[in-house]
């Protein structure tokens, strides 16, 4: 009965999930085992830029699950994939040890180059991979929850509620750009040497993190459409649809939202931790307001409110990206604006949402019509009594 409700009515997501799975197998062994002279050969680049489009699909998941069903938009969804990252990133920088420039056991080389004398109280616990992984959720599921019990306890909602989350996260971005913050300033954290003892330059490292990647997609996507199927999801989709109501008829509205929230926020960490390993830096720019701004595009183009869509969205429009900016880099932001533009207009369910067979009927009923010659009606005066009254019958 959970399968049937989570599965057979889904077929985008189950050929997601199967994509997935098929990109789980062959992308190992493209890389592993097929030479690289051959045409069949995925190279480590490629395994890195499938892994950053799979995080990217991760929070475009998360945005989708608080946008597409409970109607939340967040215009700085950024901050909480920026932060999961730093917190991977602090354990990365603990992992260096004495391999940096500065060689230097206990103190990153940026805290050396700016004369700390000792590690930040806030860095203590990062030398151990279970605490950082407990810090990339509870980070931004913390800031998720002040901000959201604040917000959703003041009944903030609409324009004004997405112009705040803006704020919150160009707030951050202005933060960590200083120095005095002790996350690295405008550099923020890079120069990574290994991850769990195995070296970040390793293939199979760079395969695992892969594999890490899908996993945490395809039991995020599992775990998205639990709770949107379940009563809480219910509840939800009708506090999108008519939050009043939905509060009038004895629902505490700003708990749904809240826990929604920071369940997403929670899924945009695990993302943000797993980006960082595979491109190999983190900075404040993850924050610009500008990023998640591109988050919302994603998951409009691919189709709001249908959790695969947004996966469809993300995944497609960042390989846009990878191929426009390598063409035409000064255009990319003039096109991603003219893409958002037409979806809006001619899209409004994004791509998933699009009737294929009735748009290629439509297309050929078009074009067959434009072939056929229409037949030539009489204008006779005897003609245009006898059309009146078949035209009378008929709407009769």
């Amino acid at each position: 009965m959970l399968l049937q409700r989570l599965f057979l009515s889904d077929k985008g997501g189950m050929i997601v999930l199967a994509l997935l799975l098929l990109l789980a197998i062959a992308v190992p062994v493209g890389n592993l085992f097929i030479p690289a002279d051959s045409p069949l050969h995925v190279s480590t680049y490629t395994v890195t830029l499938f892994g950053k489009f799979l995080c990217y699909a991760l929070l475009a998941l998360s945005l989708d699950l608080i946008w597409g069903y409970c109607g939340i938009l967040s215009l700085g969804h950024g901050a909480f994939f920026a932060l999961g990252g730093y917190a991977m990133g602090m354990y990365l920088m603990r992992q260096i040890g004495t391999r940096g420039v500065y060689g230097n056991a206990e103190l990153p080389d940026f805290m050396v180059f700016l004369n700390w004398s000792e590690l930040p109280w806030y860095w203590w616990g990062f030398d151990m991979f279970w605490f950082a992984m407990l810090m990339v959720v509870m980070v931004p599921g913390l800031l998720a929850l002040v901000f959201g019990w604040l917000a959703f306890r003041s009944r903030v909602t609409g324009v004004y509620l997405s112009i705040i989350t803006q704020a919150l996260t160009f707030a951050l971005l202005l933060a960590f750009f200083r120095n005095e913050m002790g996350f690295g300033g405008n550099n923020g954290l890079t120069d990574f040497k290994e991850i769990l003892g195995a070296p970040l330059s390793a293939d199979s490292t760079r395969i695992m993190l892969f594999l890490a990647s899908v996993i945490a997609l395809a039991s995020a996507y599992v775990a998205c459409r639990y709770i949107v199927t379940s009563r809480l999801g219910r509840v939800v989709i009708a506090i999108r649809d008519a939050e009043s109501r939905t509060r009038f008829s004895g629902y505490r509205v700003e708990s749904y939202k809240l826990w929604v929230f920071v369940f997403s926020a929670m899924l945009a960490g695990i993302a943000g931790a797993l980006f960082v390993p595979q491109v190999g830096i983190i900075n404040p720019g993850e924050f610009s307001p500008l990023n998640s701004i591109e988050q919302v595009v994603w998951v409009a183009v691919g189709g709001r409110g249908t959790l695969f869509g947004a996966i469809v969205g993300a995944i497609g429009v960042n390989y846009t990206k990878t191929w426009f900016t390598s063409v035409w880099p000064e255009a990319w932001l003039f096109a991603l604006g003219a893409l958002f533009v037409l979806v809006t207009l001619f899209l409004p369910r994004g791509i998933v949402g699009l009737q294929w067979r009735q748009l290629l009927a439509s297309l050929r009923a078009r074009l067959s019509g434009a072939q056929a010659v229409p037949a030539a009606v009489p204008t006779t005066s005897a003609s245009a009594p006898a059309i009146a009254a078949d035209t009378s019958e008929k709407s009769v």
